[in-house]
């Protein structure tokens, strides 16, 4: 019985090593890309028409009841 699990074991940590070992079959590679040098990132756009105001906060008095 010993045997056996001793031997499960080691195939099992056997498999743990097979699978995370290099052994040189993957050929991908992890490198950033740059962009061009002509390209410049992008500037936010200004507001074309500068008449609209900012939102304004609702009145801190409740509206009136309706009546019945």
């Amino acid at each position: 019985m010993k045997k056996l699990i001793l031997a499960s074991l080691s195939a099992i940590a056997l498999m743990g090593v097979a699978a995370c070992s290099d052994s040189g079959t993957d050929k991908t590679t992890t490198q950033s890309t740059n962009p061009p040098a002509a390209e410049q990132p992008m500037k936010p756009a200004a507001p074309a028409d500068n008449s609209t105001k900012p939102a304004e906060p609702a009145p801190a008095t409740p509206a009136p009841a309706p009546a019945q």
